[in-house]
């Protein structure tokens, strides 16, 4: 892909067997995001050997759960019950976001997309483009793996990004949840593919060639000059000097959700309830979560189903 050069210049209340089902979904979901928000913690070493050097780590405590919208569908955009203090020591990583793209993650496997589970990638958008704003979680050992700058397109804005597209010659970022492909060097270099997962947000991913690349212009010394990063075409462009490891890391089969506030995450919103109300594809059944290896934490999908069971049976938790 080509790139443009820049210019200068908590829910409370009784629980009894009486409950009705958009109750009970709540519960479900709150389950199953608890356990893997409040694994998360910073970690010294990344996935596949490489050295986390880069990663700006801090310490990630007292995340708390999430919390459904009770009007929406099972799969509905979470919101924060608070944000709590020691949140504000993660560089900035909204609790919302996380749970929105945890929630995605939960949704596109109900759909029978097949995908890893151990690792998550969060782009936050509504940050500016002077911070860095993309975070590696490594899920299942509750580390965080790389925490980066990340350029926007050119159409969605100067140091914040404010419009976004899934159009072809929009020049603009897509938002919503992707699938890593493949990889491939290219005009930017070591690039990452990545499948766009919702219809009408960014499914065009691959035909408006959008990918994961290094870039020059994404550096501390472009923000020092210009007041913010330069800006794609469209793709997640990483700083030349680490985007081959995270490559690395996160290619072949593993989820990344970008994120933005605003009206943007209306749009996102709408998108993921519409899928997740849909039934799968004829023939095609809800995908099994990434096998897990031994001392693994239960993926999302067990803990989900487990909760459904007890929670229909009248279990206390």
């Amino acid at each position: 892909m080509r790139v443009k050069h820049t210019q200068p210049p908590a829910v409370t209340g009784a629980r009894g067997p009486q409950r009705d089902a958009a109750t009970r979904l709540l519960l479900v979901s709150t389950l199953a995001i608890l356990p893997l928000m409040a694994g998360l913690r910073p970690g010294t070493a990344t996935a596949a050997g490489h050295p986390a050097r880069h990663a700006r780590h801090a310490k990630v405590a007292g995340i708390v759960p999430a919390v459904l919208d009770a009007g929406a569908s099972p799969a509905a955009v979470a919101t924060p019950a608070a944000f709590p203090p020691a949140m504000r020591e993660v560089a900035g990583m909204s609790p919302r976001a996380l749970a929105m793209a945890l929630d995605a993650v939960a949704c596109a496997r109900s759909r029978g997309v097949s995908g890893r589970g151990d690792l998550l990638t969060l782009i936050d958008y509504s940050l500016p483009s002077t911070a860095p704003r993309l975070w590696v979680l490594d899920l299942a050992r509750g580390k965080v793996l790389f925490h980066e700058l990340v350029a926007h397109g050119a159409g969605s804005g100067d140091n914040y990004a404010t419009r976004f597209s899934n159009a072809p010659d929009s020049r603009q970022t897509s938002l919503g949840l992707f699938l890593t492909g493949g990889t491939y060097e290219g005009g930017n270099g070591y690039s990452l593919k990545l499948n766009g997962l919702d219809p009408g947000v960014n499914d065009r991913a691959e035909e408006r060639r959008i990918v994961m690349h290094g870039a020059w212009y994404v550096s501390p010394d472009h923000v020092q000059h210009f007041g913010r990063l330069g800006r794609s075409w469209g793709c997640p462009a990483l700083p030349a000097a680490i985007a081959h490891s995270v490559i690395d890391v996160i290619k072949d089969g593993t989820f990344l959700f970008s994120y933005a506030g605003g009206s943007a995450l209306q749009t996102v919103q709408a998108a993921l309830r519409s899928a997740c109300a849909a039934p799968p594809a004829r023939g095609v059944s809800p995908a099994p979560a990434a096998p897990a290896a031994p001392a693994t934490p239960a993926t999302g999908a067990a803990i989900t189903a487990a909760a459904t069971a007890a929670i229909t049976a009248g279990t206390p938790h």
